[in-house]
């Protein structure tokens, strides 16, 4: 069977509610389908009009297409009636059958009331005695056919870059009130299988009351990973000399059957210190794109996208920096406090479920490498969906 190209748009209430993180973690963890892409986007009044006439052209219930094109027209304009921010955040999900799959085996009906799907959990349909729907939050928005998939489908890829991308101009703050925006990378060791893992630490994160206006799936390519953590090449080269000093005195000793002193090992180790510096970032690389870059000869090849998965977000609000550095933890799991990011869901100093940015300053440096920091250039989730719908899939 052919693969399909299914979406998800995670409502603006349920972003402000902050039940980004359980939703994603149900998507993520019901389903057998890949996540491909992701994408934040404040809609247009001219992208809510045409939405809305996909879904009265539906064939529905017509109470029920009429409480999906009111709760629309209520949550998605930018001058909503409620004032809220109308940020929503768009998943694609790559797989046989996708679309019948997410709607039916994971996001749920909107009237079905047990809390194993999504909507079960997360939204809500209340009738009155008279029949009319009194309250209705639908948690997600996603098609319900083949045919209706396609034409949203095309909707969100002809509007990705005029609604979509980084989206800090549609969250307002009191005056006097300074936001910043910081980066969040949740790291590959979480996608590595089905799981509400990625969900279960974006949950975390919501503790610091800030808002995602930006959102990507990274397959980081060796030469924007090398860029990335070059930072962390040259401070490798002197933190880890002290444990490469005593790798070398045990290895040492026991070989040659006599003691080797301190003066000798510690100049070895700085011999030998930029190799080990080049091994360590070596590894960091080949964890965060699943390439280990000793193997890739041809530079060109290093700006292929690589085979890891990783999700990045960005975190806008007032000390969000700092918020999210204390969420996220100690850099050693062994080290980082009770109930943060790290200490939950970290392994080791590499595998330490994800990585913030630790100033306002390197934020805007690791943005520009993501690419998740302007709307200039190409947009990977309005190719992916353009590549669908021409049959290049």
């Amino acid at each position: 069977m052919k693969d399909e190209l299914a979406y998800v748009l995670i409502t603006p209430y349920s972003l402000i509610k902050s039940r980004t993180g359980g939703i994603i973690g149900r998507l993520l963890s019901l389903g057998d389908l890949e996540l491909v892409g992701a994408r934040m986007y404040a809609p247009s009044n001219e992208f809510v009009d045409r939405y809305c006439a996909t879904i009265e052209a539906q064939d529905m219930e017509p109470h029920l297409k009429r409480a999906f094109i009111n709760y629309i027209n209520d949550y998605f304009r930018r001058d909503n009636r409620f004032g809220i921010s109308n940020r929503t955040m768009l998943m694609l999900f790559q797989g046989p059958n996708a679309v019948k799959s997410l709607k039916q085996d994971v996001i749920g009906s909107v009237d079905y009331m047990r809390g194993d799907t999504v909507r079960g959990t997360y939204g809500d349909y209340l009738k009155g005695r008279d029949g009319e729907v009194e309250y209705f939050e639908p948690a997600v928005l996603t098609a319900p056919d083949e045919e209706t998939n396609k034409k949203q489908l095309a909707l969100l890829a002809e509007y990705a870059q005029s609604d979509g991308g980084v989206l800090e101009h549609v969250v307002k703050f009191q005056e006097g009130e300074k936001p910043e925006t910081t980066l969040v990378i949740i790291k590959p060791e979480n996608f590595l299988k089905h799981s509400s893992l990625p969900g279960n630490i974006i949950d975390l994160f919501s503790r610091g009351g800030l808002f995602v206006v930006g959102a990507k799936l990274l397959h980081m390519d060796v030469a924007r990973a090398e860029t990335f953590y070059l930072p962390v090449k040259e401070v490798l080269r002197e933190r880890l000399k002290p444990s490469l000093a005593k790798k070398i005195g045990e290895a040492l000793s026991p070989a040659l059957n006599f003691s080797v002193g301190n003066e000798i090992v510690n100049k070895l180790a700085d011999d030998l210190k930029d190799s080990n510096a080049q091994y360590e970032f070596d590894c960091i690389v080949e964890y965060m794109t699943g390439i280990n870059p000793s193997s890739v000869k041809n530079p060109k090849n290093k700006g292929k996208p690589g085979t890891a998965k990783c999700l990045a977000l960005l975190y806008y609000g007032v000390g969000a920096v700092e918020k999210i550095r204390r969420i996220l933890g100690a850099t050693d799991p062994l080290k980082a406090a009770d109930a943060t990011v790290r200490s939950i869901y970290g392994y080791d100093l590499m595998r330490n479920a994800a990585h913030a940015s630790d100033s306002a300053e390197h934020a805007e440096r690791e943005r520009k490498i993501v690419g998740l920091w302007d709307e200039v250039g190409q947009c990977e989730e309005k190719d992916l969906i353009e590549a669908y719908l021409a049959g290049r899939l």
